[in-house]
């Protein structure tokens, strides 16, 4: 739940999603829940040239078990915050 917790603190900032297949996905986050399924609106697809049936999306939903990385913007990281949530955590389990 930490990293559940984490993502809804950054509703409204724009991350890219890089997804398994390669395609990665600016925008911005809409909704997450749990399973982190991810939602984007205001969508931008990173390598344009290489997806270019995907220039016309403007919003979309992710299934968590697709994406390999989320890109977070720099001033959305709290590194302070995010050592005691890992260790309270790591206490609980």
């Amino acid at each position: 739940m930490l990293f559940y917790s984490y993502f809804k603190t950054l509703m409204g900032k724009q991350v890219t999603v890089e997804l398994k297949n390669d395609l990665a996905i600016t925008g911005l986050l809409r909704s997450v829940d749990q399973y982190l399924n991810i939602k984007l609106q205001e969508t931008v697809v990173v390598d344009e040239a290489r997806y270019p049936h995907m220039s016309s999306v403007r919003s979309c939903f992710i299934r968590g078990s697709v994406v390999r990385y989320v890109q977070l913007p720099p001033d959305a990281v709290d590194v302070d915050i995010l050592h005691d949530a890992t260790r309270r955590d790591a206490r609980g389990a």
